[in-house]
């Protein structure tokens, strides 16, 4: 094994290592809060569920990338490929489209009083699950193409217009459905980028503008916890656009010609992966219920070892 891939397969297996365990433990964090609070606000609700499609992405598609970087072939067959790809796309796509809903829920929660918004206030907690079922319809209608399309690898050359995974191929055929999938899928993600970034700069100007009157007015009902939430939204956001902005344009470039190079290939898996990595690390230091979770739990372990230890003794 040459030195370049041996950096790329040490790459993916930090990258999903970090990123499975991260997302593991915002999971069970959240699982455990469900389990001993009545119930979960909502932007608790949409973070949660973040971090099941991040999880859902990375066991998708950076697994088994990470499984073909050391050497292992045929890890699927053709039905196995098209419900890891679907599955993967769903993940994908997912990411963002809950990202942006986190943005817009949490630009409603801080926004001013007024008509409008005093009515969808009280209305946000019971607007969370409808809003992911119809997010889960969106997205599984706008992914259907991709289980057609994908197979398990074939010995010899690459055909134009495929997508080598390299534990899949996804053959669109011709260049019309290869550009027809590419800006189906680049103009759901810009549109909800586009409101991501729209709302979180409503946020940023709430915060610059009124700071000194919402702390006034919150700081009874909590406001303190509104800002830092706020603060959390923002850092996603901006975690999100930067990838998705070196994710797409390497997406761009891959539309422009019949046949991907795998390195360039592997670059937009790392890159397009790599919110899903980092994004629970920015949930665990911002947010204080699961903060307390893992310390409560780490703490009710080191009694068991500390006993251990003095019985070894």
């Amino acid at each position: 094994m040459d030195l370049c891939v041996t950096i790329k397969g040490v790459s993916f297996l930090l990258q999903t290592s970090v990123g499975i365990l991260g997302n593991t433990v915002v999971l069970l964090a959240y699982a455990h809060l469900m389990y001993t609070e009545p119930k979960l606000l909502p932007v608790d609700m949409i973070l949660c569920h973040l971090a099941f499609a991040n999880l859902m992405l990375l066991l998708t598609r950076c697994v088994p990338q990470t499984m073909t970087v050391f050497g292992m072939r045929d890890l699927l067959n053709d039905p196995g490929c098209k419900v890891v790809i679907y599955a993967y796309r769903i993940g994908r796509a997912l990411s963002v489209c809950i990202t942006c809903m986190l943005s817009v829920f949490q630009a409603v929660t801080i926004a001013p009083a007024g008509p409008r918004v005093s009515k969808l206030k009280p209305a946000l907690p019971s607007l969370v699950l409808p809003t992911f079922a119809g997010l889960w319809l969106l997205n599984m209608a706008i992914c259907i193409a991709a289980p057609f399309f994908s197979m398990a690898p074939r010995n010899g050359t690459v055909p134009a217009f495929t997508l080598n995974l390299g534990f899949c191929h996804v053959d669109f055929r011709d260049n019309l459905s290869y550009v027809i999938n590419g800006v189906a899928v680049s103009g759901r993600d810009f549109a909800f980028v586009a409101l991501m970034v729209g709302s979180s700069v409503y946020i940023l100007l709430l915060l610059h503008r009124h700071s000194r009157k919402v702390r006034g007015i919150r700081r009874s009902q909590g406001g303190g916890a509104e800002t830092r939430a706020a603060k959390t939204v923002i850092t996603l956001v901006v975690l999100y656009v930067v990838f998705f902005g070196i994710d797409n344009i390497i997406w761009i470039y891959m539309l422009t010609v019949a046949k991907v190079s795998p390195v360039v290939a592997d670059m937009r898996v790392f890159f397009s992966s790599s919110y899903a990595s980092l994004s629970p690390y920015f949930i665990i230091s911002s947010n204080k219920k699961i903060k307390a979770k893992i310390v409560c739990a780490a703490e009710q372990d080191q009694p068991s070892v500390d006993n251990q230890e003095s019985s070894d003794k």
